[in-house]
């Protein structure tokens, strides 16, 4: 039998019942201060998209550039994707995710790979060793 996920002591069923200012009071400081100032036009649409979503019931590709969203427990399950700077990452949420914000789960950058010399290259730089 796995065991069930709890934050801070309560199960995920309780989490979603619970009041917004009863679960901010069980956030970090960090993610409470941000929620407790206000919620900007960007991330009240994203709430409302995912509302529409769930009462759909219908798959809806959501996509968001707020990146400083908090992840609530009314997102569970639901496949976010989030703006890196050059595209749109999906994230699945998941219960470990509750707290965290969505930009922590949407990679900005990538591993440099170099290529090849080009051409005008100097005769030293032309050397690309086997392994």
């Amino acid at each position: 039998m796995p065991k069930e996920f709890k934050y801070r002591g309560h199960t995920m069923g309780q989490l979603q019942a619970m009041s917004i200012e009863s679960f901010l009071a069980l956030l970090p400081s960090r993610q409470r201060r941000s929620l407790n100032r206000g919620i900007s036009e960007e991330k009240r649409e994203l709430l409302e998209e995912i509302r529409y979503a769930k009462d759909s019931k219908k798959v809806v590709a959501i996509k968001t550039h707020a990146r400083d969203m908090i992840i609530l427990p009314s997102m569970l399950g639901m496949k976010i994707h989030v703006y890196t700077g050059k595209e749109f990452a999906p994230v699945d949420i998941k219960p470990e995710m509750i707290g965290h914000f969505l930009g922590e789960f949407a990679i900005t950058n990538k591993k440099v790979v170099h290529g090849t010399p080009g051409i005008g290259a100097s005769r030293s730089s032309l050397y690309v060793p086997l392994k």
